[in-house]
């Protein structure tokens, strides 16, 4: 019993330490972000600002127009978002509820993709954007991230767990295979869609290189892409770069935050499906 109780509470601490450990840079940059410059290189290494300077938040937005990016992030995250549930969800519930030619070929293919860097394919996917006149506009940035094969397959994986008798029935009421889609699947399918709701986020409020390729305005820069050149301007100002850090992650911490229970319940549920 107590050799249990003392594996107990190891454990426990265990995991007390790897969680401050993972949150200590997150809680210092939002310190650093209200200190004065001098403070930052104070020594001892000061945790919590003499007096919180919250003008650095407004420095940022004044001296940098940050809230430019930010808007141009926020819309380019909410529309591929949108475009990701919509697009993969209906992907997925064609592959997994419909039987035709072809089909398990093509699902094969499209996990195929995802064994693909995407590193790999930017020049052709460039090259395409070119082609039809999308560079350096909203549609050559968002489109090719618009349908992602990881959703089709977590949508599709999730759907295959939907009983058809749901779907029969409906049927039988005379509803149209769209209206079975959107007032059946998608309310059954919530946990996968805030799973892969928060995966997108993710991804798309984070993309660095693609946005660096196809955008060349400066007013149509996105965030991260912001950063890099607040970075160079501004490379001494350590406290107006953590003001900026935590601007940026913020969204991405308070999605999680909002969406983290279903994000936990689409995982666990896709990890107990079996093909």
């Amino acid at each position: 019993m107590k050799k249990e109780f003392t594996r107990h509470i190891l454990w426990h601490f265990s995991l007390f330490l790897g969680a401050v450990i993972i949150i200590f840079p997150i809680l210092y940059m939002f310190s650093a972000s209200l200190m004065p410059l001098e403070e930052i290189f104070s020594m001892p290494v000061r945790l919590w600002p003499s007096r919180p300077r919250l003008l650095n938040y407004g420095e940022i937005f004044t001296k940098f127009s940050l809230h430019r990016y930010f808007l141009n992030s926020v819309i380019l995250t909410i529309f591929t978002l949108i475009c990701n549930i919509f697009f993969c969800s209906l992907v997925g519930y064609s592959l997994a509820k419909f039987t035709f030619p072809g089909r398990d070929m093509l699902f094969t293919l499209i996990l195929a993709t995802m064994m693909i860097p995407s590193n790999v394919i930017v020049i052709p996917l460039y090259l395409l954007i070119r082609s039809f006149g999308w560079v350096n506009s909203f549609w050559g940035l968002s489109l090719p991230h618009a349908i992602t094969p990881f959703g089709i397959f977590l949508m599709r994986q999730f759907i295959r767990a939907i009983p058809d008798d749901y779907i029969d029935a409906a049927r039988i009421d005379g509803c149209s295979e769209f209206k079975i889609f959107y007032r059946i699947i998608m309310p059954l399918s919530l946990p996968a869609i805030a799973t892969l709701s928060v995966v997108t986020f993710v991804n798309v409020w984070n993309l660095f290189l693609w946005p660096l390729i196809v955008i060349t305005s400066d007013a149509k820069k996105t965030l991260p892409i912001a950063l890099n050149q607040f970075l160079s301007n501004y490379a001494n100002d350590w406290n107006l770069l953590m003001a900026a850090s935590v601007v940026a992650t913020s969204p991405i911490l308070l999605f999680f935050f909002v969406f983290n229970r279903g994000f936990i319940e689409g995982m666990t549920g896709l990890s107990g499906l079996k093909e």
